[in-house]
């Protein structure tokens, strides 16, 4: 019998969740997320210390050489073409978390990072714009995707958060399981079965949804624990998976059932569109996600610190 994560293959486009390129390069996923706790795993890793060269010259050559900022940016794109050169689809880079709460600045920045990608020679079509799914990064996006640069909607945990992003135009959400389980858990919570995990509950009702009201985005589960998630999942749009249980997945050759389905979803014609007050107040009702998505943001923001002061210091000793 054939793998799980071919079984997997079949229904779900497979997504590698790493920046490690000689990962991706062995485990040959079709798409590839990248974000700024990946970025700083590389950047801190020997084997690809070329890519800090790179992207000191590109950040040179487009006349901000001298600014940190743009050294990051061009870090981030540099190391999104090595990830593009084994893969068939599409990367995802980052915005600074930092700018989650001004949509200004978010939309000015992914064209910065579009505009860099062009300038390496990279196709925009193959780029996703990854920005937190707070409301001014929705609205981020809406812009994004009206100038057809397309974008991935991340740190989602509540259905109001996907809902806005599909109804904005986002090409892509990533609603995020294992860590509404660990929330959850830590609460109390006990999981008997993998249908009573809460995270595996919340990308089910969000897939189908955003199905019977019709909305094109894609749904991308992601940050899993366990292969049972993945499994719990099985036919959603997409999944970004860590190399650890892309392994797993291709060493079973067990049987994997279909779970999920947009053919089978009933259509819901009568809704309302979310608006800014029922979304923020929809955040701040649900602890959950209004904890996660805060501790989420707060992680990358400091995993994007890190990256900075890693990239200075290697400017410092050239």
């Amino acid at each position: 019998m054939t793998s799980k994560r071919q079984q997997l293959e079949q229904w779900t486009t497979v997504v590698a969740d790493t920046g490690d390129l000689e990962k991706i390069a062995t485990l040959r996923p079709h798409d590839a997320t990248t974000n700024p706790s990946l970025l700083l795993a590389a950047a801190r890793d020997e084997r690809f210390r070329y890519l800090l060269d790179q992207a000191r010259e590109l950040a040179r050559e487009m006349g901000h050489g001298d600014d940190l900022a743009w050294c990051c940016d061009a870090f981030a794109c540099v190391t999104g073409q090595a990830v593009l050169e084994h893969i068939p689809g599409l990367v995802s880079t980052e915005v600074d978390a930092r700018l989650s709460f001004d949509a200004a600045a978010t939309v000015e920045k992914g064209r910065r990072l579009i505009a860099l990608y062009r300038e390496l020679g990279v196709d925009s079509d193959r780029i996703l714009i990854k920005a937190a799914a707070t409301w001014e990064g929705i609205q981020a996006a809406r812009v994004l995707e009206e100038e057809g640069i397309h974008c991935n909607l991340t740190l989602v945990f509540a259905v109001e958060q996907a809902l806005a992003a599909a109804e904005a135009g986002a090409t892509l959400i990533s609603p995020f399981v294992g860590r509404i389980r660990d929330w959850h858990v830590k609460q109390g919570l006990e999981i008997n079965h993998i249908d009573q995990d809460p995270g595996v509950q919340s990308v089910r009702r969000i897939f189908h949804l955003l199905k019977a009201r019709g909305l094109e985005t894609i749904v991308m589960g992601a940050s899993f624990r366990n292969a049972a998630e993945i499994e719990a999942l099985a036919g959603c749009d997409r999944l970004t998976i860590s190399p650890a249980l892309l392994d797993e997945l291709a060493n079973d050759h067990g049987e994997l059932e279909r779970r999920l389905e947009d053919t089978s979803v009933e259509p819901e014609s009568d809704w309302q569109p979310m608006n800014e007050a029922a979304f923020r107040w929809s955040l701040n009702d649900n602890p959950m996600a209004c904890d996660l998505l805060s501790d989420g943001i707060r992680r990358f923001a400091a995993d994007q610190r890190a990256l900075e002061l890693r990239l200075s210091e290697e400017e410092i000793a050239a």
